[in-house]
């Protein structure tokens, strides 16, 4: 015969056996992250923000500057026009980029073989390296010796990188080439989420494939678009390589964007001061606009709660 167990006086509060809290493990497990994004994110950034404040040419003694260098700056000619350059680049690639990632990403979602084997080829340019990239798209866009005076295409034989116009175009055209894939891999990991009961349900209301994706696939991956546009927004304030190797910011100023203004103000000018204000601007830049995404794309938990 057994024997009940005594009740528990109310306001009693058990306690874990262990005698040790889960908060706590958690806790040494992040310690390694955190030193980490101090040692090569905080502490870079301070840096950067006192150089902004000081007069330094790289080599000699750091003088203080005060204000000098912001003031300097703001008022440089130069600087709206590289910021006008890095958003029409930003904005045009990201016209680009997403419904063509979208695309991609939700016809690579499928469970045949064939588009397991399309995904790894398509992810090839993520994997190259973007100075080997501008060197090649250079060479093959040479109006004397690239691929169209060599095929015999009068299309293809154009100054592209001569040419204000043709040099942006062209710059959008290969961040868009390389940088698809990487889009398209996080919306095909998106379209995969779907349940798809949602999808069958729909074909049983006679929705054809059209139909399907704008109202099931696009509604359902706001959040994942919201992620993807914050990456390739946030990511093409930097594009420092790819360009510099290409057109070095011209023909002109054309393609001077604010990375390879902070690079040419630092290293070409030895103005490490300046080229300090234009980091923290782009710093700056990226917290207002990453900010702004996740203010449109709403919160994480109404998110979860939307896909639950």
């Amino acid at each position: 015969m057994t024997s009940a167990a005594p009740p528990v006086p109310p306001g009693t509060v058990s306690k874990p056996a262990s005698g040790v809290g889960r908060s706590g493990p958690v806790a040494w497990m992040v310690l390694p992250a955190l030193l980490l994004f101090i040692v090569f994110g905080v502490v870079p950034l301070v840096g950067v923000l006192v150089l902004s404040f000081t007069r330094w040419d790289g080599l000699g003694a750091i003088h203080a500057a005060g204000l000098s260098n912001w003031t300097s700056v703001l008022r440089d000619p130069q600087l709206p026009h590289s910021i006008l350059v890095t958003f029409e680049i930003m904005i045009l690639s990201w016209v680009v980029q997403t419904p063509m990632s979208l695309l991609l990403g939700t016809f690579l979602a499928g469970r045949q073989r064939y588009r397991a084997f399309l995904a790894v080829l398509y992810f090839i340019p993520l994997l190259l390296s973007s100075a080997a990239i501008a060197i090649t798209y250079k060479a093959l866009l040479d109006p004397n010796f690239g691929l169209g005076p060599g095929l015999k295409l009068d299309f293809l034989t154009q100054d592209w990188l001569g040419r204000s116009d043709l040099a942006i175009a062209v710059v959008i055209f290969i961040v868009s080439w390389q940088f698809i894939p990487f889009h398209s891999l996080i919306y095909q990991g998106g379209v995969r989420q779907i349940p798809t009961t949602m999808y069958e349900a729909a074909s049983i209301d006679g929705a054809g494939r059209i139909r399907q994706f704008f109202s099931i696939t696009v509604p359902q991956l706001k959040y994942t678009i919201i992620t993807s546009s914050t990456l390739m927004v946030v990511g093409s304030l930097t594009f420092f390589d790819l360009i510099f190797v290409l057109t070095a910011g011209g023909p002109g100023d054309a393609t001077r964007v604010l990375a390879l203004d902070m690079y040419q103000r630092g290293f070409m000018s030895n103005r490490m001061g300046p080229a300090s204000v234009i980091a923290a601007l782009i710093v700056l830049l990226g917290l207002a606009l990453a900010l702004l995404l996740r203010r449109l794309g709403g919160s994480t938990t109404a998110s979860q709660q939307e896909g639950a």
